[in-house]
């Protein structure tokens, strides 16, 4: 299981019963669900330069004794895919059934294909694309200007009582928006004031979304690292699971060894189903075995979270049946 840009390695269940929220694929991972505990081993693991356990810039550098900030090196998927192949070695797995995520997660999933090709039985790519787009890198530039903007910040050598927080929270909110689609704003929101009856021209909220974004934002900076968000935001830009190979999807894909199965959402215009195709039609192209569905959907890129049934349907049957097909071989 590889996760999001922001996610970590809690997927499912609680740590403690005091725990307010489960894992954040709680619904899809556990006894029972599409991915059954009762059936599967999961592994998830936090991606290093990552905030939540994994080495990243909040790290202690042993050569100073000080945390790495900007100083920590640059990291790529490929790197953080190398590193949960070192994991499973260290497990002793020789083979999984299969790899699967979404977003950034689908990213991680690609390369495994690609770069491990006999590592896993199958994988599945969920909203996401084979390199990440202009209009992607442009939304990643303006989020970082936001922290790097924040006085706090100081080049990236701030210090945990005074983080940077104010960048950071609009940061999340920025990307917030692009996880969502207009008719799911719509729908939740509308054009509805926040604790007013008429205009005004204080620049306070006005309206509902506005004060749904600045909660979400401010909820972010509690658990996540501003230079962690800068280092990965900038290894998804940097993302082009072609690179090995001149640009070709063709010729990258030609190294795969397992069954796919790709799923995208309609109404996703941040990794919109045609990158999605792109990845299919590559795979075919080279004569693999692949599914695809377009799942319909209001929510956006969000869809691969809220998609539960949908989704944990085409999930659970695509195990099940590589699951039979290796028992027979």
């Amino acid at each position: 299981m590889t996760h999001a840009l922001t996610g970590d390695a809690h997927v499912c269940g609680r740590h403690t019963p005091e725990d307010k929220k489960p894992g954040w694929w709680d619904e899809m991972i556990g006894p029972g669900k599409a991915v059954d505990t009762n059936k599967y081993f999961v592994i998830c693991s936090n991606i290093i330069g990552g905030c939540s356990g994994s080495t990243g810039p909040q790290s202690i550098d042993p050569d100073t004794g000080k945390p790495y900030n900007t100083n920590f090196p640059v990291i790529t998927v490929a790197d953080m895919v190398r590193a949960q192949k070192r994991l499973v070695e260290h497990l002793g797995i020789k083979k999984l059934l299969a790899v699967l995520g979404g977003s950034m997660g689908g990213m991680q999933v690609l390369q495994w294909a690609v770069d491990y090709p006999d590592a896993m039985d199958c994988f599945i790519p969920i909203a996401t694309a084979s390199s990440f787009t202009p209009q992607n890198i442009a939304f990643d530039w303006v989020a970082r200007e936001a922290i790097k903007a924040d006085p706090n910040w100081k080049n990236g050598d701030y210090t945990p009582d005074m983080p940077p927080d104010h960048g950071l929270a609009a940061a999340r909110m920025l990307a917030h928006i692009t996880y969502l689609s207009e008719e799911s704003l719509g729908r939740k929101f509308g054009r509805t004031l926040q604790d007013k009856a008429e205009f005004d021209f204080k620049f306070d909220f006005d309206f509902a979304v506005e004060s749904y974004l600045q909660y979400q934002g401010q909820r972010f900076v509690e658990r996540f690292d501003a230079n962690s968000y800068l280092y990965i935001t900038r290894a998804t830009d940097y993302f082009d699971v072609t690179a090995k190979h001149g640009g070709d999807l063709n010729a990258t894909f030609a190294r795969v060894k397992s069954a796919a199965l790709v799923v995208s959402f309609s109404s996703d215009w941040l990794f919109p189903t045609e990158q999605s195709r792109k990845i299919v039609d590559a795979l075919l192209h080279n004569g693999k075995e692949v599914s695809f569905c377009e799942i319909k959907s209001g929510y956006g890129h969000d869809a691969f979270l809220l998609e539960v049934d949908t989704l944990g349907r085409m999930v659970r049957d695509f195990l099940h049946y590589r699951q039979e097909a290796r028992n027979h071989e």
